[in-house]
């Protein structure tokens, strides 16, 4: 007989595992499926673990501003050390043009309750000791974002979800969805079927595979990026730093750069142009074009001891804007997908708001940023041009 149950997560990622911990906590028998051998070992083990509100979008914002509130206060508030390190976000501007466009964009942030702010070239010096300052004209400064490690956080969250009464099961293939009647019913895997009327999907780059199982059409396609760590400096780097310059070559867009609580610099960028798919070696090329781009950006970088690279994908929406919304043609089913690369950070916001859509019914995000995450959107229309 199958077993039943209030809801069952399908995905045990950045978003999966932080809904189930929301809905477990909200008094729901949660089950969490996952094909992989354990949690967190899709896109979140690619993350660097940066954790910013600092958008464009404002459901993106208010979405990291409530993962930030409950991030912050996780050590304090349960003596757990989730690597939480703050220092906030710094973008420095080189061009005129950059300039205007992060200023711009101040209105919508401080709007929905971000703070950030414009700060001189001495001050962006003192945030990143020995940056470039040839035509660094400043930069911007959000000082209530940070970063969490990506390794530690699921495994905090999945420990808490299960004595909240939460099961994860992984090493499970979800191969068909089971409806009846308008509604969601179930799932059956490769080894059992289990019954529940609330069904959230949260599979990242695969989601677009569950939207063919479920006959929705699921518009998320992946894309690759690449990442690597060094071994443990000195503390000396503050924030995350974003260089949104052109790169060598033309070969990458955005370059951003931490250093974390253990002192090591982790670094990623955003290849141009991008590289569809879901390919996981290793390019030649990542790490000379990444590490001239970071020695030109803080010179001081260049004796830095480079542990490990790695690949990821952004699985990626149309418009750049993730999909987090109830399914009005299969009731119970919530989608929470198309994180577009920034699923870590959103992770612990979009719990919340899946937990409030599953069992409330009604998003608790502002209309306008329910509007821009809704899954009955035009993808195409006024695309956002989402920092990354």
């Amino acid at each position: 007989m199958a077993r039943t149950y209030d809801a069952i997560v399908v995905g045990a990622g950045s978003v999966g595992v932080p809904s189930a911990y929301s809905l477990a906590s909200r008094g729901l028998k949660v089950l969490v499926l996952d094909r992989r051998s354990a949690i967190g070992q899709g896109e979140n083990k690619c993350a660097i673990g940066g954790v910013r509100a600092t958008h464009s979008d404002p459901a993106k914002i208010v979405l990291c501003i409530r993962s930030l509130e409950v991030l912050t206060t996780w050590k304090e508030k349960y003596g757990e050390d989730i690597g939480w390190k703050p220092g906030g976000y710094c973008f420095p501007v080189y061009t005129e043009k950059l300039e205007s466009t992060l200023r711009g964009l101040f209105p919508i942030q401080q709007k929905y309750g971000l703070v950030n702010k414009w700060i001189s070239p001495d001050e962006v010096d003192e945030l990143v000791p020995g940056i470039n300052r040839k035509d660094l004209r400043g930069g911007t400064w959000s000082p209530n974002d940070g970063q969490v490690s990506p390794i530690v956080l699921p495994v905090v969250l999945m420990r808490h979800a299960l004595r909240m009464g939460a099961e994860f099961q992984v090493g499970e293939r979800v191969t068909g969805y089971l409806q009846e009647g308008g509604a969601i019913r179930g799932v059956k895997t490769d080894k059992d079927t289990y019954l529940a009327p609330r069904v959230v999907v949260a599979t990242g780059s695969d989601s677009a595979h569950d939207g063919e199982m479920l006959g929705i059409k699921i518009p998320v396609t992946p894309d690759v990026h690449e990442a690597g760590i060094t071994a443990p400096l000195e503390h000396f780097i503050k924030p995350l730093v974003v260089d949104m310059r052109p790169g060598p070559e033309g070969k990458t867009l955005n370059f951003y750069f931490g250093q974390n609580h253990e002192g090591q610099i982790i670094f990623c960028y955003t290849p141009k142009p991008i590289i569809l798919g879901q390919e996981r070696h290793n390019s030649s090329e990542f790490l000379p074009i990444l590490a001239a781009r970071m020695i030109d950006l803080v010179p001081r970088l260049r004796h830095m001891l480079v542990r490990r690279t790695w690949r990821g994908c952004y699985p990626m929406t149309p418009d750049g804007v993730p999909i987090i919304d109830n399914v009005e043609s299969i009731k119970g089913l919530t989608l929470a997908v198309g994180m577009c690369g920034q699923g870590f950070m959103l992770g612990m916001g979009v719990g919340q708001e899946v937990a409030s859509l599953s069992l409330d019914g009604k998003t608790s995000l502002p209309v306008e940023a329910h509007s821009a995450v809704k899954f009955a959107r035009d993808f195409w229309a006024g695309k956002t041009e989402a920092l990354k």
